[in-house]
């Protein structure tokens, strides 16, 4: 069967690269398994923002972006496979973005190697915006362990700035994903004084009923969530179950969609997920997509998830790797940019509110500038809140800025182990 599947993906690469387009962007997604109700809005909102540039601007820079879908069921190996199959699609991949932490650390070196950049945005290995150890991976606009200093500021602010003592649980997806914040929690927790108690789950995350019982024994004072795809349903719906306060319950940006709280009805009202861009559609932008691509028939879904969050930050990531094309255009002085050129792009990247406004999206997302030094922007996010009435996310506070001075540490000290293992000379 996996033959049979990378016959027909090379197959399909082979056949429609080269035809259509210089300009070659892998969508590594899943609209299969237990994580499809999450991976389709984002590859959908991925997708659809290509297509509009093809439609309505004919591509970037005079070139046309050749969109290449490989459906990877958010499993590591098919993740690989797929990489494999599609990185000489058309005149070969510019990027990739794996959407899945697992795919990505096992694309690293083999990304590297290659000379391909990956752009994890908001997930994957956090350590990688050391772009002295990790020149072809971008983490940018905000990361994991930001993310889990956000979720600390809130509670802070929410707490007169004192936490100690306060009980603290993470539920979290046990693999790499879900891992990753815990060192950054538990160094805020020395910081301020804060019990950490954590309670792994198993993929695909169906079955959580032993740890909401820890929940319930324990009262933790607020619950933190990694989660993703059904976990995170099955999350809430417990939470729900066991009356938790859910205004004191947040989960990571990944475990803050329409398709998390909907199934749990009136009861998931007040639950929190952070954010690193704004929310909604009303944006210019969005009278675009709808007369270029979901009217004329060009979506890459149903054109049933425009303004969901999902959707908007699949969009999102396809607004930043646009303009890292056209800022490596500019640096080369070519528009059939390759893989190394595409690299630059996005390591001299600059998002202002101005270039936001001029491409129909004003105050999206806040600005952030990329070097070598720091692969990762501003590390900046938001809290957002369900309001079951109304049916959406709303922004509930403006962007906090994380921990700097214990992240940065953890970054300097996780990356240099990984030059270490791998005999790399760290520099810029």
């Amino acid at each position: 069967m996996r033959q049979t599947l990378l016959t027909a993906v090379t197959a399909a690469v082979l056949a429609a690269g080269p035809a259509l387009a210089d300009l070659t962007i892998v969508d590594t997604s899943y609209r299969t398994g237990p994580y499809a109700a999450n991976g389709i809005p984002f590859s959908d909102g991925y997708q659809d923002y290509f297509t509009l540039l093809n439609e309505r601007d004919g591509g970037v820079g005079g070139e046309k972006i050749n969109l290449v879908e490989c459906e990877t069921g958010y499993n590591t190996e098919k993740g690989v496979e797929c990489y494999e199959a599609t990185k000489g699609a058309g005149n070969g991949a510019l990027l990739y973005q794996p959407l899945s932490t697992g795919i990505t650390y096992q694309l690293i070196p083999k990304a590297t190697a290659d000379g391909i950049p990956l752009h994890t945005m908001g997930y994957g290995r956090t350590s990688a915006k050391n772009g002295g150890v990790f020149p072809y991976v971008f983490n940018y606009p905000a990361n994991y362990w930001d993310g889990a200093s956000h979720a600390i500021t809130h509670i802070l602010n929410e707490n007169g700035g004192d936490i100690s003592g306060k009980k603290i649980a993470l539920v979290y997806h046990n693999s790499a994903y879900g891992k990753e914040p815990i060192r950054t929690l538990e160094e805020l927790a020395k910081k301020h004084g804060y019990e950490l108690s954590l309670l792994p789950v198993d993929h695909p995350g169906q079955e959580q009923k032993s740890q909401w019982l820890q929940i319930r024994q324990q009262r933790p004072d607020y619950v933190l969530m990694w989660g993703w795809g059904v976990m995170n349903q099955v999350a809430i719906q417990e939470a729900v179950n066991i009356r938790f306060p859910m205004e004191n319950f947040i989960g990571i940006w990944w475990s803050g969609s329409e398709n998390d709280v909907k199934a749990a009805g009136a009861g998931a009202n007040g639950y929190k997920a952070l954010t690193f861009h704004n929310l909604g559609s009303g944006y210019p932008i969005y009278d675009d997509l709808r007369k270029h691509v979901v009217d004329a028939g060009k979506a890459a879904g149903a054109g049933d998830q425009l303004g969901t969050v999902l959707y908007n930050r699949g969009m999102y990531a396809a607004i930043l790797a646009a303009e890292a094309i056209k800022t490596a255009q500019e640096m080369h002085g070519t528009a059939a940019i390759n893989a190394s050129q595409m690299r630059d792009g996005m390591e001299n990247l600059e998002m202002t509110e101005a270039k936001m406004t001029a491409l129909g999206v004003p105050n999206f997302g806040p600005e952030f500038k990329v070097s070598c030094e720091n692969h990762g922007g501003n590390g900046l996010g938001a809290v957002s809140q369900w309001d079951a009435a109304a049916g959406e996310f709303k922004l509930i506070t403006d962007y906090y800025q994380s921990d700097q001075e214990i992240i940065a540490a953890l970054v300097a000290e996780d990356s240099a182990a990984f030059a270490a293992e791998n005999g790399i000379t760290p520099g810029c």
